[in-house]
């Protein structure tokens, strides 16, 4: 499959493995809508794998003190080698941290062009280092916040992998056209009706014309990244009029 995911036969399906200590955190979502449908069509499999289960003390302890003291409990590396070692995953392996660089949406495309994302989902106050330095092959995060824990970035991140493949969608086309695929931010969406409570849709999505409808979605697009960057909103070219079939014509974007 290529780099880029998507709507192509796959030969094999995905393997996303999820390490963790809330296996029943995925249940539900995983059975629900696009993640369930990509699993029904033969693209993905979900192996979720309870970190306590590779714990050696009758309290199925994952966590402990840090050492040089201070707040908060770390988890211990053990149960995560023991769990990856018994996968017998291979890269990427991916630690869930906000140390990790922003995963954007050229990590889903990578992701689903592979065989197999394995997701290691911290808790508490951290993870012990070696786990990152020494197992995982890349640490990723979210965003600039803190989460209780990984399990909701891990899901975040197989719904952006599993939606590029095969079976997941009915229309890839969708996937092409959003935020981020090979673009910024897409432009705004309308549906019916074409007024609501005196707010119209723009006229140019109802002219039928669509090289206008494309131009209008483009400008819109980078006006909307900008404003989303803090950045001033790009002003329009004054409209460019050009003579065609002893006509003048403005800029197709008004």
């Amino acid at each position: 499959m290529s780099e880029e995911g998507g709507g192509g036969a796959r030969g094999a399906p995905l393997r996303v493995n999820v390490v963790t200590i809330f296996p029943p955190f995925f249940d539900g979502p995983l059975a629900l809508s696009i993640p369930a449908r990509a699993r029904a069509a033969g693209s993905v499999e979900y192996r979720l794998v309870d970190l306590r289960d590779f714990t050696h003390d009758r309290h199925r302890s994952v966590d402990d003190a840090p050492f040089g003291g201070g707040p908060g409990m770390v988890m211990r590396p053990a149960p995560f080698f023991e769990a990856v070692e018994h996968l017998g995953a291979r890269a990427p392996i991916v630690l869930l941290s906000p140390r990790g660089r922003t995963f954007t949406q050229a990590d889903a495309n990578r992701f689903a062009g592979g065989e197999e994302l394995t997701l290691l989902c911290g808790h508490y106050k951290d993870v012990d280092q070696r786990v990152a330095e020494h197992l995982a092959t890349e640490e990723l995060s979210m965003g600039e916040f803190v989460l209780s824990g990984g399990e909701p970035a891990a899901l975040a991140i197989i719904d952006a992998v599993v939606r590029l493949l095969p079976g997941a969608m009915s229309d890839h086309d969708s996937a092409y056209g959003d935020s981020w695929y090979g673009r910024e931010v897409s432009a705004p969406s309308y549906t019916r009706p074409a007024e609501y409570r005196g707010h119209a849709v723009p006229p140019v999505l109802l002219s039928g014309d669509h090289a206008k409808i494309a131009a209008w979605r483009e400008w819109e697009g980078r006006r909307l990244s900008a404003r989303r960057a803090g950045l001033p909103e790009p002003v329009p070219d004054e409209p460019k009029k050009r003579r065609r079939r002893g006509r003048s014509e403005a800029d197709p974007s008004g």
